[in-house]
Parts: C-alpha cells; structure tokens; sequence
C-alpha cells in the first residue's frame, strides 16, 4: 500500500448535507471545485445557478476562524450562453460578506489557443470571512498550466500546490478538506506538503479513487 506523509479520509457522502452535520475542526480550510450544471442533471441552468452560489455560501460559512476557502472553477458555455463562475463566487462572498483575498487564472492550455466549449483557463479564488494580513508570499497571478490532472475534471496539480503552499505559509491550516473531492487530486498534494486531508464526494466510485490516489509519477518530481 502507498505510504500517506498525513492521514488521508475520504467520506462518501452528499457534500453539503455532510457539512451541515458537521462543524469545522479549528485549523481547517477547503480547496474545491463546485459542480457544474452538466454534473447535477436534470438540474436547469437557473436552478444550477441558485445551488451553486448557496454551495460556495455554505462551505464560506463553514470554514472556520483562521481558514480560508480556495475554488478552482472553469466557466462554461450552456446552450450558447457563457457561464462566468467567479463572477457566481463573488455573488457568494458579498452574500456572505466576507472578503476576497486573491483571484488567480491558471492557463489549462497554452496561451493563444482557441478552444471550443470550455476556455482555455480556470478561475483561483480564496475566500475568507475576515480580512487577513498582506500575504507574505502571494504567490503567482497567473500559473502558465494546472499541471498533471489523473482525470478529465481533476485541479491540477500545480494549481492544487500554489493553493496548499499559500496555506501552509499563510494560514494556521492543519487539514484540508474538498467537499468535492473526484478522485483525491487536491488530497493527494495536500498530504504530500503535509497536511491531514478530508474528503467528501457522492460518488462511491471517486471516493475509492481518492482513497489511493498519488498523482505519480508528478509528485515524485
């Protein structure tokens, strides 16, 4: 069996009902990736739209004194119609009235190339209730790639990195916890820097993906 540097948990279970029951630990912080309309059918786009500003208002609230909440999100195209999900993170912090602390875009192709559907780069917000001191290393506004992804709707894991190291040098986090966790990207890397990892996903299938996941042979770079 691989050997986890931090203990891994991933529980199967519908995220936000999970949450609900279950008050953060002090020294937690989420990084995740909500669900788009495409991954809740029959949902339809308003009814999606409501549900994903409630969502990322849930996990802002959960979070706990001295933790922040990191969403990796990539827009859409919906039946012609563009899906810009920071701008719906927003929505969801001035609902919240907490504060943005840094909005980053990572390149998920090289820079220049046109590509049909989804766009060519992803959205890095983080979340907190309060305002926090100047970040000592803010890290990069715009990661040139996501980096390795072991599957099609995975955070990459260069992006999964800048968001755990600006945990690590930043915050009090001790554990970090996707919501939405697939199969374990953001997990993996958090226990590879050294944090404890919590993961929650509906799909019984993920969860044991998540449970064993490496993202070998990246991390061992």
């Amino acid at each position: 069996m691989p050997l986890f540097p931090a203990p891994r948990v991933v529980v199967h279970s519908e995220a936000l009902s999970w949450l609900t029951v279950n008050p953060a630990a002090p020294g937690s912080s989420v990084i995740t990736s909500l669900p788009d309309v495409s991954e809740l059918a029959p949902f339809q786009l308003d009814a999606w739209r409501a549900w994903f500003i409630t969502a990322a208002r849930s996990v802002i609230r959960w979070v706990p004194e001295g933790g922040v909440a990191i969403f990796y999100q990539s827009d859409i195209r919906h039946q012609q119609v563009w899906i810009d999900k920071s701008y719906l993170i927003q929505r969801a912090v001035e609902d919240e009235q907490a504060a943005l602390i840094w909005h980053k875009i990572v390149c998920r192709s090289r820079p220049g190339t046109i590509t049909p559907g989804r766009p060519s780069y992803s959205h890095m917000l983080c979340v907190s209730k309060t305002l926090m001191a100047t970040p000592t290393r803010p890290g990069p506004d715009v990661l040139g790639e996501a980096g390795y992804m072991p599957w099609s709707r995975a955070m990459g894991e260069t992006a999964c990195r800048v968001a755990c190291r600006f945990l690590r040098d930043e915050t009090t986090t001790k554990t970090v916890v996707d919501p939405f966790c697939g199969e374990g990207s953001v997990l993996a890397v958090a226990n590879a820097l050294g944090f404890a990892a919590l993961g929650i996903d509906l799909s019984a299938k993920r969860c044991k993906a998540a449970r064993q996941q490496t993202l070998e042979p990246s991390l061992r770079r």
